[in-house]
């Protein structure tokens, strides 16, 4: 059997309650680039997965919507709970339309580790564009374009180190990791790092930030070889 994201929820979900500092260094990283303060405001999580952003957005006051059309792990995070002081909901969507969602009535899009899953990126950003309000963002990361390429693997130096081999870089496209305990064995979406930032001005967005965040000494200690190399690139853009 092809494994989805509905096949391979309930692993994801333990690996999380497990405790994955790659994710965690993601959550925190794209937290960055929103106020501390987030009463009053309305917020898409996009691809929410379990919802460990969602969870962390609302625990900054936010109303929160998080969406994703797995039904399955729509119904892992429902069963996680709330982080409050803000509130939580939740629905099985797709982002790239986000039918749930009505025009103009969000601030701020959050989507950590979704975008390179969307098959029509262009399709995504306007249906976001739509939801956002006049002065809204979406501020969202994806795993790096260059080290995650598809094929990309890692070698032994002849230092001892352990390094990054690239992969194919300028192969756009759906492809699906062999690796039986990777999450992208459910399929990714490589794009370049040019497309994306490239759609984003087609779709009516100007750049507010672009980082490439280095490793903490949590993701290091658990995989050494990422020591040297940002694991996401991280970018907001607001709505023109």
């Amino acid at each position: 059997m092809t494994d989805s994201w509905d096949t391979i929820a309930d692993w994801y979900a333990e690996l999380m309650r497990a405790g994955s500092a790659l994710n965690d260094f993601n959550r925190d990283v794209l937290l960055d680039h929103l106020p501390d303060a987030l009463s009053d405001h309305h917020v898409l999580d996009l691809g929410c997965g379990k919802g460990l952003i969602t969870r962390a957005v609302a625990a900054r006051g936010a109303a929160v919507m998080g969406i994703d059309p797995s039904p399955r792990l729509i119904e892992h995070a429902r069963g996680a709970g709330t982080a409050g002081p803000g509130t939580v909901i939740y629905a099985v969507d797709d982002i790239c339309v986000l039918g749930t969602v009505a025009d103009n009535s969000v601030d701020w899009v959050t989507a950590g580790l979704s975008l390179n899953h969307v098959p029509d990126i262009g399709a995504a950003l306007t249906a976001v564009r739509r939801v956002l309000t006049a002065r809204g963002s979406l501020t969202f990361s994806i795993p790096h374009p260059c080290f995650e390429a598809p094929y990309a693997t890692w070698t032994q130096a002849t230092e001892g180190a352990v390094r990054r081999v690239v992969g194919d870089y300028l192969a756009e496209g759906f492809w699906r990791s062999d690796n039986p305990q990777a999450v992208r064995r459910a399929g990714n979406q490589h794009r370049t790092l040019s497309t994306y930032l490239t759609a984003l001005v087609r779709h009516g967005f100007a750049l507010s930030a672009v980082t490439e965040p280095a490793p903490t000494a949590q993701v290091s200690a658990q995989q050494p070889q990422r020591a040297g190399l940002p694991p996401f690139l991280v970018i907001r853009a607001r709505r023109t």
